[in-house]
């Protein structure tokens, strides 16, 4: 509220400002993120405030809008009751996840005929407040799913450059692994690596079905198990059950049975079929089927021409 000193106008006529609107809070997606690690020592993030408005009817400055960087894949919902505001995975997109509050105005504009000299203001309004709650799935064309020790760490490092853990004992990838593969300069995809499933895993057993979610942004889902598995058939189709357990979505996904580490195999042995059909046997330390395997993967990824 302000008056500015003008002969022959009453208390020299009002020229409060307006005030300025607040900063907004905006997530972006930035390809160079990989993780949300930051958010977990940093909570409360803020726009800036808006100036106050000033006399001579000048405008106060509007408040930075506060850009929150977030990584690819991230899925955004309201902590309150789990709705899902945003799945963010184009780089660059923007979403403004609390709107900034109006600026208010100042004493010039509520000024009449038969009240030159008005004493009120309307303050400015708050801005939105939300708890949200955000969760990272990695994009990838091929999820690796199978029990623990599968060979699916070892075909990872096989064709991408990732370098996942590997070992001789259960549970050494305890977090999910992508690598890029590349079959020549026009032709490429992601590949992520899951930990190991057990059986009862959508339960909670083992590692649990936390990380399953990263295989369902995943367009082809490789089935492995490993040729020195007791039962290879009953394996698979164990398997199988957690993900139709954890997500019924998953099971519309195509497919590839693969059986890995044939090498330990006898050469007359006899692979059984599975549920899934006949599984492809490969070995990723000899090289064993897999220029057939990458054949199989890249025939459901590769882009169909539209029909005319």
């Amino acid at each position: 509220m302000s008056f500015r000193r003008e002969k022959y106008v009453p208390k020299g006529g009002p020229d409060g400002g307006d005030g300025g609107h607040g900063g907004s809070v905006i997530l972006k997606v930035d390809p160079h993120m990989r993780t949300l690690l930051d958010f977990r020592f940093r909570v409360i993030y803020e726009g800036e405030n808006g100036k106050h408005g000033m006399g001579k009817k000048m405008y106060g400055k509007a408040g930075a809008d506060l850009i929150v960087r977030v990584p690819p894949g991230t899925v955004v919902s309201n902590a309150a009751d789990g709705a899902v505001l945003v799945d963010l995975v184009e780089p660059g997109y923007e979403f403004v996840v609390a709107k900034a509050g109006a600026g208010g105005r100042g004493n010039h504009n509520f000024a009449t005929p038969t009240n030159r000299a008005p004493r009120h203001v309307e303050p400015g309004r708050e801005g939105e407040e939300f708890d949200i709650r955000m969760e990272m799935k990695l994009i990838a064309d091929v999820g690796l799913v199978g029990p623990p020790n599968a060979g699916k760490s070892t075909l990872l490092s096989r064709v991408s450059s990732a370098h996942p853990k590997i070992a001789d004992y259960p549970f050494t990838t305890l977090e999910p692994h992508l690598g890029l593969v590349r079959l020549d300069d026009e032709r490429s995809y992601l590949m992520a690596d899951i930990p190991g499933l057990i059986e009862g895993a959508a339960g909670g057993k083992g590692l649990g079905h936390e990380f399953l979610r990263h295989v369902e942004r995943t367009r082809v889902l490789l089935l492995m198990v490993s040729a020195d598995t007791e039962d290879p058939p009953a394996a698979a189709k164990m398997i199988l059950k957690e993900l139709m357990d954890y997500n019924p979505v998953l099971m519309g996904k195509p497919r590839i049975p693969v059986l890995t580490k044939v090498d330990l195999l006898a050469p007359d042995a006899v692979i059984e079929p599975w549920d899934e059909g006949a599984p492809l046997a490969i070995s990723a330390h000899t090289g064993a089927g897999m220029p057939e395997l990458q054949k199989c993967i890249w025939a459901l990824l590769e882009p169909q021409p539209p029909e005319r």
